[in-house]
This record gives C-alpha cells, sequence and structure tokens, in this order.
C-alpha cells in the first residue's frame, strides 16, 4: 500500500553504502521479522473497525461516539509519524525499531485494558503514533539489508505484512472479537506483536551503518506548496475508503440486515479488493502522470452513489465494497509517486508526511461518517460524506496539482510516464 511513498528513502539508503555492504547474509529472516511488524500494525489498525459495535455496546456509547477511538488513531499517526520521524533523525533505525514495538505494545495492551471510552481514544492514539515511524526505519533496514538497487523489492516484501493484515488480519481479529470479547482482539494484537518483537530482537541487524542522518534537507521540503496541495488531495479523497471501512460492520447488520458472522466477510472482501487495486493502480502510476489517480477517484464516487442508493441489498453491498476498496488503492500509488516527486530531496519526512495524509483521511472519514449518522440520516448516510470529501480532493487535483512539474532529483517520475493532463 506504501510502498511507492518509501522508495525515494530505500534509493537515498542505498546511495549511502557500496556494494560491499549489501554481503550481509540472507536477507529474509530480517524483512519476515520487518513483515510481522507491519502485519500486526495493520491488524491493530483495521481490526479495530470491525469490532467498532462490540466496544460501543460494552463502554454504553453510541457507534459515532465510538468512532472517536477510531479517529484518535488517526491522529496518533498524523502527528506522531512526522514528530517521531524528526525527532528520532539521529537515532540508529534498529533501536528505534525496537523502541517502536515497545511503544506499540504498551498502546494494544492499555486498548484492552480500557475501562471506558475516554480512555480508549487515548490508548487509541498512542499505538497510532507508532505507524509511520515504523514503516519509515523499516524502509531504512529493508534498502540496507538487501543491498544497493533491491531497495524497492525489499521494502514491498515489508509492506506485504500490511496487506495481509487487511485480508487475513482484520476479519480474523473481528472474528475473534465477536466470539471471544473485544478486548482479546487486542490482546491477539498484542500477541503477534510480542512475536514481531522478538523476530526483529533476533534478526535485525546490528551496525553503526543504521544510524541516523540529518534533518535539514527534510525539513527544507516543508517550504513547497505543492507538497501541501498534494497531502490536502490525498486526505480529503482517501477518506471515502474510510467513510466506508470504519462502517462495515453496521452496514452488514443494519442496512443489509444479516448476521454479524458475516462482517469478517465482508471485510476479507474489502481487503481483497484493496490488494488488487494497489497492484493495478502501481503499473498505471508507472506510465501515467494523473491516469490512476483520476479514474481511482472517479470511480469509487460512482460506487458511493451505488451504496447510498441501493447498498441494502447484501448482492449490491459486497460487490461494491471490493469496487470502492479497489477503485481508491488504484489511486494510491499516484498519489505516493506525485508526492515523492515534488521533494525528492527529503524522502524520508515525505514518507511519514504521505502516511500522515492517508491517516488524516482515515480521520475525515470516520468524523464525516458519524456526523451523517447523528443527524439520522441512516446507516448508509457515511457514504454521502466520503462522497463529498472525495469530490472536493479530485476538484482540487484537477485545478490546482495536475499541471505541477516534479522536481529534480531521486523521487522524479519514471521517465516513461505521460501526462494525461496537457501542460500549460
Amino acid at each position: 500500500m506504501h510502498q511507492r511513498a518509501y522508495e525515494g528513502q530505500c534509493t537515498a539508503e542505498e546511495n549511502r553504502h557500496t556494494a560491499a555492504d549489501s554481503s550481509l547474509g540472507n536477507p529474509r529472516p530480517t524483512l519476515f521479522a520487518l513483515a510481522l511488524g507491519t502485519f500486526a500494525i495493520g491488524t491493530g489498525e483495521f481490526g479495530s473497525n470491525g469490532i467498532i459495535q462490540l466496544f460501543a455496546a460494552d463502554l454504553d456509547v453510541s457507534i459515532p461516539v465510538a468512532t472517536h477511538a477510531i479517529t484518535a488513531y488517526a491522529i496518533g499517526v498524523v502527528i506522531g509519524s512526522p514528530a517521531i520521524t524528526l525527532l528520532a533523525a539521529r537515532v540508529n533505525r534498529r533501536t528505534l525499531l525496537l523502541g517502536l514495538i515497545v511503544l506499540f505494545l504498551v498502546g494494544n495492551t492499555l486498548s484492552a485494558l480500557a475501562t471506558n471510552i475516554e480512555l480508549l481514544v487515548v490508548f487509541r492514539f498512542v499505538a497510532g503514533s507508532v505507524q509511520g515511524a515504523f514503516f519509515g526505519a523499516g524502509a531504512v533496514v529493508a534498502a540496507y539489508t538487501y543491498g544497493p538497487g533491491r531497495g524497492g523489492k525489499a521494502f514491498a516484501t515489508v509492506m506485504g505484512g500490511l496487506t495481509v493484515a487487511t485480508i487475513i488480519g482484520s476479519p480474523l481479529g473481528t472474528f475473534i472479537g465477536q466470539n471471544a470479547g473485544w478486548r482479546t482482539m487486542y490482546w491477539t494484537v498484542v500477541a503477534i506483536g510480542l512475536l514481531a518483537g522478538a523476530a526483529l530482537v533476533t534478526w535485525l541487524p546490528r551496525t553503526d551503518d543504521l544510524r541516523g542522518g540529518s534533518v535539514a534537507n527534510e525539513l527544507s521540503a516543508l517550504r513547497r506548496l505543492d507538497v501541501w496541495l498534494m497531502s490536502a488531495v490525498a486526505a480529503l479523497g482517501i477518506s471515502s475508503i474510510f467513510a466506508v471501512y470504519t462502517f462495515i460492520a453496521p452496514f452488514v447488520t443494519d442496512a443489509a440486515m444479516q448476521d454479524a458472522s458475516l462482517i469478517p466477510i465482508a471485510l476479507a472482501v474489502f481487503g481483497l479488493g484493496m490488494a488488487v487495486g494497489n497492484h493495478l493502480g502501481g503499473r498505471v502510476a508507472d506510465g501515467y502522470e494523473h491516469r490512476g489517480l483520476i479514474r481511482g477517484y472517479g470511480g469509487v464516487l460512482a460506487l458511493l452513489v451505488v451504496i447510498g442508493m441501493a447498498g441494502g441489498n447484501l448482492w449490491i453491498l459486497l460487490p461494491c465494497l471490493f469496487g470502492v476498496g479497489a477503485t481508491m488503492m488504484f489511486a494510491i500509488p499516484t498519489i505516493q509517486v506525485r508526492l515523492t516527486g515534488f521533494a525528492p530531496d527529503a524522502p524520508t519526512l515525505m514518507g511519514a508526511l504521505n502516511l500522515a495524509a492517508l491517516n488524516l483521511a482515515n480521520s475525515l472519514g470516520a468524523i464525516g461518517g458519524a456526523i451523517t449518522l447523528d443527524a439520522g440520516w441512516g446507516t448508509l448516510s457515511t457514504v454521502w460524506a466520503g462522497f463529498v470529501l472525495t469530490s472536493a480532493g479530485l476538484l482540487l487535483y484537477v485545478v490546482a496539482v495536475a499541471r505541477a512539474k516534479p522536481a529534480a532529483g531521486p523521487g522524479l517520475l519514471p521517465a516513461t510516464a505521460r501526462p494525461d493532463v496537457p501542460a500549460r
């Protein structure tokens, strides 16, 4: 999902080392440890959406109020990703990753012990603050471990853990929550996190080559307007995926009037759509500057209308869930390529800022959906909040960002990329 957001960072890391650095033995155990970490993080993030009805009932709050816990996690990523990336810039990446997995375990342990919604909101924020920094540090270690010229491939393997989390981890977490209680879902995430921590301790390389560096170049990127505009396009446009994903459980039980046992299946269908869309979107992003984003956003808008009007029918809802996951993920690789292209000299911060934008979208989607539910517009009304937000993101891109040219440097779009929107 986020591979291309960190390709510039992988390239920058590869350039720090000579070919001699690549003789580090078998890289697979290290990549497995990192992938297990991203699987644990993804299961905790996406699994929370599947148990929202459970902790809402147990903590005696409405579903709109319960979404505050989902929003808090996203805000934790938005604030924590850039902040930890900058504050820990000089810390050895091995040390940083081990510290982050400890913080992840603390956040999820406390989530399992929360006695009211206020505490759960705080603890989900803590858990979320880990995510972006873990992915960023993982990109460095993956690139170093695999050696020059193969960093992107290595990090794709690492991020495979997040893809597996959307297809298997989240549905499994929901199933566990339904049958053993929502707290057990978080205890399961803690157990996976402990396994990931043990793997990281065992297989992360101990070397000064993974030391941090200066953040001066990273910070210079924040002065570029195109960076902020592209981040806004991502935050607004991708929000519709969370205006749907956050509320899949009530879509199935309240709108389609089906048994809760179908919720994990609906989550898995959505996850499969995301995996397919990400694969196809990556190919399109390599060949075209704009096509992936414009077609992805346009496709999801059409599907949101179908869900809003006919999503009460399960046989319409399930294909549309697959379609929303696929079309939105079709757009995300283009967003990531464009964002890193605007600031090729700041790959680490751009990776964190990109992930922050995606999780701001998570927050906006959850908040927008909660507003429509609070207004009494019905369970499926959350898709209209997503429709408005994604429309705003598409309009902003076409009007203000599409014709902007990437800066020269390692994050530049491939030479084969062809513009879909004519230059001025």
